[in-house]
């Protein structure tokens, strides 16, 4: 499984950008899927999960009703869209996939087996 992200870019603070990931390889339609970032200077940290279904989201609560997390399964695409954007939102963010998506454990990096390499978002104030 190959992942690979785009769309990050330069945004002045309260705009929106969406960063995308492209699934390729073997059919990631059932995996749970995940978005980390990682700011300049700090630990990689959960932004937000996704189940196969889509049924289920999970969000970091410093992103929480400004990001949403959404997939295409027919496009082997995964979205997140980033509302309301702030300084802090700076980052590189990576999207993941875990082939036994658990939801007790959707923070943590560890369950996910894949990831792609990162697309930088920079939130100007």
């Amino acid at each position: 499984v190959q992942l690979q992200a785009y769309g990050g870019g330069l945004v002045q603070a309260g705009g929106s950008l969406r960063v995308s990931c492209v699934c390729s390889g073997r059919t990631v339609g059932n995996y749970g899927m995940g978005w980390f970032r990682r700011a300049p200077g700090k630990e990689r940290e959960f932004v937000a999960a996704i189940n196969w279904s889509a049924e289920t989201r999970y969000y970091a609560d410093s992103v929480k009703g400004r990001f949403t997390i959404s997939r295409d399964n027919a496009k082997k695409t995964v979205y997140l869209q980033m509302n309301s954007l702030k300084p802090e939102d700076t980052g590189a963010y990576y999207c993941a996939a875990a082939e036994y998506f658990s939801g007790s454990y959707y923070y943590n990096g560890e369950m996910y087996n894949y990831w792609g390499q990162g697309t930088l978002v920079t939130v100007s104030s």
